[in-house]
């Protein structure tokens, strides 16, 4: 057969390329042959694989299975359970640690010490020392324990012993037969003998079963905890999705806002707009980034599209949190992981840790956490204090929490209307020293004696000499907008209730603002829905800490708030009612509240009932026993005749002026508002009218008398009038 011809020459042919190929064979011959040797035939035509080959197909299947994600989950899965089982051993193993040291103590006077709390360091180091004592006496007594329990034993088996015989002797009496005697005794011995045999079937189950048991139990305690590591855990809601938050989104998320000015600055800026922002860092469960705006932008524009910025960086509205920033023209964002902000809040520290200790003039009660994670934690000295709110969102609950972190100071009074009057506070009963519940005229009455008698109680304070140390006085008044919107009357004509300013519990209310922190009298008011008619704006602004859970405007908003909150980015109307219940947004002096931050959300910790009155129990083991009292009660109307006469006595005549004095100092609650004008109204209504006397106006006790005299007439032919009917 011919040779093939190459490039157009035979292999024959001199030069071609035949010749040239065996010259260049020649020179490699010895060159070992490195190409892949193909499958052989099988007799049958079937490809026989090397097994080379079979190894590497096998490994390549090996590493797909291992690297594929439900290989990854199941690893995780099991890792994270075994792991379980180990972080619960250490978490028991901690608690039962620190339940026989002191190492509780002394990590709570270390995060004591580097916070600058130097009193609750100093507290901590005394329960640390009482801790060792009472374990010294402990281990004193387990020295002498063997011998007592010998002796107890010795005397419980002579006594037994004892028992029974006489059992038997009894026995054997009723029954004329002597063998009874010991009847008793045996069936006692046929009572071991079948524990004996009860416990030996048992025991063997149960030395099988302890082991998975407490394996078990360590399982649930480490679950709880999640005490594996964070690899090992399984990926949290908030995690699953929304994108991660770069500096190309929130310049895009800006520029689809619809805002003209801004989105040609972006454009005409040669780096897209990223100079416009600030370093995007961590901030608990979320991002915190500053953006300085063009000029022509103000931070209103971008705030009143809150809504639709939260939708271009794919959250939720309620995920993001536009606030003014202290430098010029600045905002300040944060941006939620997604879905973060829809997990439960923790239990408070009230319930977590039963020693713990309130003091009202250092402390800080654990009201919940922030927006980022962190423990918000307000300081209430000589602080007067409005929670507001839509109906059954949490506002009762969010003032009882702080009420019940400061019943844990024995030192501060309480003094409690409930206007609801369905039991919410009355775990404050023998806390308390008045306990008002319900929202009958009636108790807005009462209600009104109670914060008078607080205001008169702070005007005895101020006359006292200067530097007096008096103990913690607070009013809560719980549904104030009962009282606001009260129209019940006196007989002296005046409001108990209302807003106007001839309220006698508003001017109760605006008396106790004016001067009552300067002595520790302080007031805290919940109220729903604020308005102008059942929440006044002085008696609003009265207070130093106001905070706000959802509402349903704006102006509502900056009725709870204040103007200056509301338009630096607070926004409890942006709250979604039920499912923000609990959280506040809170502002004013004793707020942690950051360099030019004008408010803050607080997810507030919830106390149900019963963990309530566990904390008013603990509360009352640390205080001397209160008689609670619901106050005076609507006692009688003031007969206003007979105290005028009672105050001018044997005296003839009596000025005017002094004689409103005298009825002010004989019951200030009635008279303290009294002006000239009611006195002659008075006065003129009974016949006893004011005359002048060496040109001042006084009132004569004859006519007094006189006009009494009448009354009581008058009242007898009533009386007379009435038995003739009948």
């Amino acid at each position: 057969m011919a040779e093939p011809e190459i490039n157009g020459h035979s292999a024959d042919s001199p030069g071609g390329a035949g010749t040239r190929a065996r010259a260049h064979l020649s020179l490699v011959k010895d060159v070992p042959d490195t190409t892949p040797t193909p499958p052989t035939e099988a007799p049958d035509g079937a490809t026989v694989e090397t097994a080379a080959g079979q190894v590497a197909r096998a490994r390549r299947a090996v590493i797909a299975a291992v690297r594929h994600e439900r290989t990854r989950t199941a690893a995780r899965y099991a890792a994270r359970n075994g792991l379980y089982v180990v972080g619960g051993a250490r978490v028991l193993t901690r608690r039962a640690w620190e339940s026989r040291t002191t190492a509780r103590y002394e990590r709570m006077i270390r995060a004591a010490e580097a916070t600058g709390q130097l009193e609750e360091a100093k507290e901590w180091e005394e329960r640390a020392q009482r801790f060792r004592q009472q374990r010294h006496q402990r281990r004193m007594e387990m020295l002498t324990a063997p011998g007592r329990a010998a002796k107890g034993a010795a005397c419980a088996a002579g006594l037994g012993a004892g028992g029974l015989l006489l059992l038997g002797v009894a026995l054997a009496v009723s029954t004329e037969n002597p063998a009874d005697v010991a009847d008793p005794t045996m069936f006692v011995v046929d009572l071991v003998r079948w524990m004996v045999f009860i416990g030996s079937v048992v025991w063997g189950p149960l030395t099988m079963a302890a082991p998975w048991a407490a394996m078990a139990g360590l399982w649930t305690v480490g679950r709880k905890q999640q005490a594996a590591p964070k690899w090992a855990l399984p990926a949290r809601r908030h995690d699953a999705g929304g994108e991660p938050i770069t500096p190309s989104i929130v310049v895009t998320a800006l520029r689809d806002l619809g805002i003209g000015p801004l989105k040609k600055a972006i454009k005409d800026m040669g780096d897209a707009g990223a100079a416009m922002l600030g370093p995007i860092t961590l901030a608990g469960c979320g991002v915190e980034v500053d953006v300085t705006l063009p000029s022509g932008v103000s931070t209103e524009e971008v705030m009143n599209r809150r809504r639709k910025l939260a939708e271009n960086l794919g959250r939720h509205e309620h995920e993001v949190y536009p606030t003014v920033a202290p430098a010029a023209r600045t905002i300040r964002l944060w941006i939620a992981d997604s879905g973060a902000l829809d997990e439960p809040v923790p239990a408070s520290p009230l319930v977590l840790d039963p020693g713990l200790r309130a003091n009202y003039k250092t402390g800080r009660a654990p009201w919940g956490l922030d927006l980022r994670g962190d423990v918000a934690a307000i300081s209430l000295f000589q602080k007067h204090l409005l929670v507001t709110g839509l109906s059954n969102q949490g506002k009762t609950a969010a003032l009882r929490a702080l009420a019940l972190w400061l019943a844990l100071d024995p030192t501060v009074e309480f003094r409690i209307a409930d206007l609801k009057g369905v039991g919410d506070w009355a775990m404050f009963d023998g806390l308390a020293t008045v306990l008002i519940q319900g929202p009958a005229d009636e108790h807005v009455m009462r209600a009104t004696h109670m914060v008078e008698d607080a205001f008169q109680e702070m005007q005895d304070r101020l006359q006292a000499p200067p530097g007096t140390v008096f103990p913690p006085l607070v009013v809560i008044i719980d549904e104030a907008q009962v009282a606001y919107g009260s129209g019940v009357i006196g007989k002296d004509k005046r409001p108990y209730g209302g807003a106007k300013a001839n309220s006698r519990y508003f001017q109760a209310i605006k008396g106790i603002h004016d001067q009552g922190r300067a002595v520790n009298v302080t007031t805290w008011e919940g109220t729903q829905d604020p308005t102008n008619d059942n929440l006044p704006k002085r008696s609003r602004e009265g207070n130093h800490i106001r905070a706000s859970l959802v509402l349903g405007t704006e102006a509502q908003a900056k009725m709870a708030l204040g103007e200056t909150p509301v338009e630096k980015g607070a926004a409890p109307h942006k709250l979604r009612q039920g499912l923000d219940k609990g959280q506040v947004v809170a502002t004013g002096d004793g707020v942690p509240l950051g360099t030019g931050q004008a408010s803050m959300n607080i997810r507030t910790h919830y106390i149900n009932g019963d963990e309530a009155e566990a904390i008013a129990e603990q509360a009352k083991q640390r205080r001397q026993p209160v008689n609670t009292a619901d106050d005076t009660g609507p006692a009688e109307p003031a007969d206003h005749l007979a105290d005028i006469a009672a105050v001018l006595g044997t005296q003839k005549r009596m000025r005017t002026e002094e004689v409103r004095q005298r009825l002010a100092e004989k019951n200030p609650g009635e008279y303290r508002g009294w002006t000239a004008s009611d006195l002659i109204r008075t006065l003129e209504a009974a016949g006893a009218d004011a005359h002048k006397s060496s040109g001042v106006m006084v009132v004569s006790r004859a006519r007094v008398l006189e006009a009494l005299a009448e009354r009581d007439d008058d009242t007898d032919d009533d009386a007379d009038a009435d038995d003739d009917g009948e």
